[in-house]
């Protein structure tokens, strides 16, 4: 059987649209802080904790933690730095790195 080329188009459109959904856990190594509390951000109306990872240039990369099940379990970090390893799903929404946790090691 063959495919018209429209039968193409659409698969490959499908499959793109899909791809995110088969992105593979990364495993990041920083400091757990809270983006209200500790890094004083002037946008955050509430606690919210964020992986500070440093880059190649030793300059820090903040991922925002997505606040599921396996961050609840672990608690925030508030007002203290603690040193974590987060593997989970990394995404961009609305300019920031986030990153929805299916593992958390306080290290």
């Amino acid at each position: 059987m063959r495919m018209t080329r429209r039968e193409v188009m659409l698969t490959l459109g499908a499959l793109a649209v899909a791809m995110p959904a088969w992105a593979a856990d990364e495993t990041l190594k920083g400091d757990r802080v809270c983006a209200k509390c500790f890094l004083k951000k002037p946008d955050a109306k509430e606690c919210q904790d964020v992986l500070l990872v440093a880059n190649a240039g030793g300059a820090p990369t903040e991922y925002y933690l997505v606040k599921n099940d396996v961050w609840k379990a672990i608690g925030e970090a508030c007002t203290v730095r603690v040193p974590s390893t987060v593997t989970g799903t990394v995404s961009e929404k609305d300019g920031r790195k986030w990153i929805a946790a299916t593992k958390i090691v306080n290290d």
